[in-house]
């Protein structure tokens, strides 16, 4: 019988294939530099508008909201009208929303663009998720889901390059006018995404009001208790990854006395373990299944976040960041992958969509609590609060029955 390894090693990419993981790839590269481009601009508009450090704070949590709101919009329609149209929507919008924040000229305005621009990008990850897992092969998926993740990770970067460049001479509006270039991607995506063989049937066999069911991802109780453990494993997750993010450069800079160049070195290196581990992640997750994959990952990840309480200069900083960034972000690809596999073509966009942007919007106040942690407590006690979490993760994915026998359980 033929191996998972086998399987990968013959497989060769069609011109749809191509296309859809180009077009998620380059969408959620596209998606993440927007969303930073928020991070790197909020002190500069905060500073022109005059905003208070609640009304400043508030319009992440906004965008937040947008995205709950996105993702279960645009769930529903990817299920029920395609994803190819949906995917390119999202992008459409979120687009056009950032792009809108050059005319911003009070809070309100901000707060409303934010809002559309999390609307939608918060249905853009699903629906671009169940492209992939509809276009390719369910052995492969893994793979897939991750390469498409790395693209968020090259956002980051460049959205990180362009802040540099134009904030200092352009000042933070014109930053947000780069928010056109994926209106062009669109045109591609309708041009050459074609929709999966599977979706298409499932069109034709399924009526309207079956497709894009939030009810049906709890319409019995084993299936409610997948969902609401899977909406925890992507709390812990997101919430991991905003303390990673938005805390550890500022924990570098008080332990070891470093720059702002020296944390900004630090956030890279974390980066570049966070692209390796996503590539190892769904290699493994194909090749070994889920229940593997991320027992790995979760226990590696509580083990490493202290390895950053144990640092002592910028080498074993660089080398702490690469690892944590490796295990903790590794497994994002990952929830995409499962959650397409573990629920029904017609409610798949919405379950991917669902399920991620509760985790992005509950997880997402992990910055607030660990800011509240670290005004109070020593870091040794900030790291273990971060590797409960995943400790829990672990258990609570060991719950999940569906998880033991991957490979024949797709719940329908």
């Amino acid at each position: 019988m033929e191996t998972a390894l086998e399987r990968h090693e013959h497989h060769a990419l069609t011109t749809n294939q191509k296309w859809t993981i180009a077009s998620t790839s380059a969408g959620f590269a596209l998606e993440n530099m927007e969303v930073m481009f928020l991070s790197f601009a909020l002190s500069s508009i905060a500073a022109n508008l005059h905003l208070h450090g609640a009304e400043a704070g508030l319009i992440s949590s906004i965008t937040n909201l947008g995205m709950l709101a996105g993702g279960v919009l645009f769930g529903i329609i990817g299920d029920r009208y395609g994803r190819v149209k949906t995917f390119s929507y999202t992008i459409f919008i979120f687009a056009a929303a950032t792009a809108a924040m050059y005319w911003a000229q009070n809070i309100t305005m901000i707060y409303l663009f934010r809002f559309l621009a999390g609307v939608g990008a918060g249905g853009e990850y699903g629906v671009g998720i169940t492209l992939i897992a509809e276009n390719f092969d369910r052995h492969h998926i893994g793979t897939m889901t991750s390469i498409a993740a790395i693209g968020g990770q090259v956002g980051s970067i460049l959205a990180a390059i362009a802040a540099a460049m134009i904030i200092p001479t352009l000042g933070w509006r014109a930053l947000f006018l780069l928010g056109v270039i994926p209106v062009a991607l669109t045109y591609f995506i309708r041009k050459h995404v074609h929709e999966s063989d599977e979706f298409i049937a499932i069109q034709q066999q399924t009526t309207v009001e079956k497709k894009g069911q939030v009810r049906q991802l709890f319409k019995s109780w084993p299936l409610a208790f997948q969902t609401v453990a899977l909406m925890f494993m992507v709390v812990v997750q997101i919430a991991g990854y905003f303390g990673l993010m938005n805390w550890l450069p500022t924990i570098m800079q008080k332990k070891l006395g470093l720059s702002v160049a020296g944390s900004s070195l630090w956030m890279i290196a974390t980066i570049v373990g966070m692209s390796i581990g996503m590539m190892t992640f769904g290699r493994i997750l194909d090749y070994f299944g889920p229940r593997r994959a991320f027992g790995i990952f979760l226990i590696a990840s509580a083990l490493s976040v202290f390895g950053i309480t144990l640092v002592f200069n910028e080498i074993t900083m660089l080398f702490a960041g690469a690892v944590l960034g490796f295990f903790s972000n590794g497994m994002f690809g990952g929830y995409g992958a499962i959650i397409s596999r573990l629920y029904p073509t017609e409610i798949r966009s919405t379950a991917n969509n669902v399920i991620v942007n509760v985790g992005r919007a509950i997880g997402g106040f992990s910055s607030v609590v660990i800011g509240f942690l670290m005004d109070r407590y020593t870091l040794v006690v900030v790291m273990g609060f971060l590797a409960l979490l995943y400790v829990l993760s672990f258990i609570v994915m060991l719950t999940i029955p569906n998880l033991k026998n991957f490979e024949q359980n797709t719940i329908d």
